[in-house]
């Protein structure tokens, strides 16, 4: 067991981190272009704010969270996603004093739910999200679907599809609510256990249910688009025609309510063909009501998660190759004790000039050194031996050309630098 990971987690190891890398490189450039501002919050949150934020009827709180209670008789949560945690510290530091909006990011988060691990879902991910505080606005809705959309398209990923829906506020929503809750009575016996549970607690949620049975019968339910009062009716009209303004292809799905109970009026979710049955790789929308349930003042909030290991998946099963970084620009292969302490100081010179360099720590001959820098993808080796050594001299071989040259190693720095350029 010491040397098997938990279930549901996954190493990201050196060969692999490059990609990840990337992406968030991609990531951060994006969303400085969009005005967003990178937060980090704690790993772990007090369990109450899952419990009031997220909601106590939703899976994630009844199934899926890393709970536990510290040595002062604490319940902390591991958290399950990142809104929850970025509200709790907007309303902490006071950012609602600040003029608005604020817009926020975090990237490559870890959250924890407890659920059985599938195609990039894991007990342990990642998350990059966005959130956005102040805006009432539809214009600000457009805005996140956007930033969530032009990653995708930066990144070269195509075929997604972006479903929007509205699922109104407190004023229209009880109204649905019952409408809804009437109509599954009606076809109780046909649910799953849980819808059945559902009705009661939170009718809603049956729409989100992935149980065949349970999907036919929400097909001819009541949908909350018809019950709108007039001030989401015209939210979601506003929204409707920013993406049409500025191209962005939708469709109008009735039946996305996200699985978190915070949610109101706009939600969306942007759908991949190429990753299987659970081919949501990013999903959000409002929450005009959480800043002050957590105990904050009346501020309108919208934002997005997205998995980073499902969004790696979905890149590789399009075959997109993202850049590979060079490894090594110069390794210097030595000859001799004498030769491998001055190979030691011209690596340790190479690297305080910018230039990434290698140096052998293994003993290998100067043929295995060689080779050793071809792997590396070295762009050149630098070969010292007693002979160069007492000349204070290298020899620079160009592992593209096969060419070589003898340069004063005060030099050499300068050599290199404008060969790698």
């Amino acid at each position: 067991m010491l040397t098997k990971a938990p279930k549901g987690t996954k190493d990201v190891l050196p060969a692999q981190s490059s990609r990840w890398q990337y992406v968030e490189s991609v990531i951060r450039d994006i969303c400085a272009r969009f005005g967003y501002r990178e937060i980090r919050t704690p790993v772990f949150e007090h369990t109450e704010l899952f419990l009031r934020g997220v909601g106590d009827t939703t899976d994630i709180v009844q199934k899926e969270m890393y709970t536990f209670d510290d040595k002062g008789g604490r319940s902390l949560t591991l958290k399950p996603e990142g809104t929850a945690g970025a509200v709790r510290s907007f309303v902490e530091n006071s950012l609602y004093a600040d003029a608005q909006p604020t817009k926020m990011y975090y990237l490559s988060t870890p959250v924890f739910r407890y659920e059985r691990p599938q195609a990039g879902r894991q007990r342990e991910h990642h998350q990059f999200g966005v959130e956005v505080f102040g805006s009432q606005g539809p214009s600000i809705d457009a805005e996140v679907i956007t930033v969530a959309l032009s990653l995708f398209q930066t990144l070269g990923i195509k075929g997604l599809a972006l479903n929007i829906n509205s699922i109104g506020c407190k004023k229209c929503r009880p109204a649905y609510n019952t409408a809804l809750r009437e109509y599954l009575k009606q076809r109780e016996d046909s649910l799953c256990r849980n819808c059945r549970e559902r009705i009661r607690t939170n009718p809603l949620r049956v729409l989100d249910c992935k149980e065949e049975a349970c999907r036919e019968i929400v097909r001819e339910a009541p949908v909350m688009l018809d019950c709108l009062c007039d001030e989401c009716a015209v939210h979601f009209e506003g929204l409707k025609n920013r993406l049409e303004a500025a191209d962005i292809e939708y469709s109008v799905n009735p039946f996305i309510v996200r699985g978190l109970d915070y949610y109101t009026k706009t939600v969306f979710e942007i759908i991949s063909t190429d990753i299987g049955a659970q081919g949501t790789v990013c999903g959000g929308g409002r929450y005009d009501g959480l800043v002050e349930e957590l105990g904050g003042p009346s501020m309108p909030g919208i934002g997005f998660g997205l998995g980073i290991e499902r969004l790696l998946l979905v890149l590789e099963s399009l075959g997109i190759q993202l850049p590979e970084p060079r490894l090594c620009d110069a390794y210097v292969c030595t000859l001799g004790d004498a030769a491998a302490v001055e190979g030691f100081c011209v690596t340790k010179r190479l690297r305080e000039a910018g230039i990434k360099a290698e140096c052998d720590h293994m003993g290998r001959s100067l043929k295995a050194q060689l080779k050793y820098a071809v792997k590396l993808g070295a762009i050149f080796s630098v070969i010292i031996g007693d002979d160069e050594l007492s000349k204070r001299v290298a020899v620079i071989r160009d592992m593209q050309k096969s060419e070589e040259k003898t340069v004063p190693l005060e030099e050499l720095n300068q050599m290199i630098k404008a060969g790698i350029r």
